[in-house]
């Protein structure tokens, strides 16, 4: 029997895909558990209309992302670090402070952990911080660092 699996089942397959297993498993597993439907011409027709809307969507955020990053290159932080004597500076600035820097100058919402900030700023002058806004889109946020 031809099932569609509503749910990932191990040692068999990934949810949406079509699998062939035996009917004892079908009627005795899988359709009372709702791990799988069976593929009928309806089941079937309405997988491919999920998949159609799922790809749609993804495509959508996507774009979305990628118009975010475009205009993310254009947008500026101001920050400020205390400094003492021959320049070194007193603390440093993590993604956290980027994050609620962002919500405050710019009105935006960037989570702190979309902030790829390997180590805490610690320099004066400017940063291009990578924020991860997508798994295929990276934008970038110039984070300027001023003396207090």
């Amino acid at each position: 029997m031809k099932v569609i699996l509503l749910e990932d089942v191990k040692a068999l397959g990934k949810k949406g895909q079509i699998v062939n297993v035996s009917d004892g498993y079908a009627r005795n597993m899988i359709l009372p558990k709702k791990l799988g439907v069976e593929a009928t011409p309806k089941n079937l027709n309405d997988l491919k209309l999920q998949k159609a809307n799922a790809e749609k969507v993804a495509q959508e955020n996507l774009e979305a992302a990628q118009a975010f990053a475009k205009d993310l290159e254009t947008k500026e932080i101001i920050l400020t670090l205390k400094v003492g004597e021959g320049g070194r500076t007193f603390g440093s600035v993590s993604s956290k402070e980027i994050s609620e820097a962002a919500k405050t100058q710019l009105g935006l919402d960037i989570d702190k952990k979309k902030l790829q900030l390997p180590n805490p700023i610690r320099n004066l002058g400017v940063t291009q911080v990578p924020v991860k806004l997508h798994p295929k889109v990276t934008g970038s946020l110039k984070v300027w660092i001023k003396e207090a």
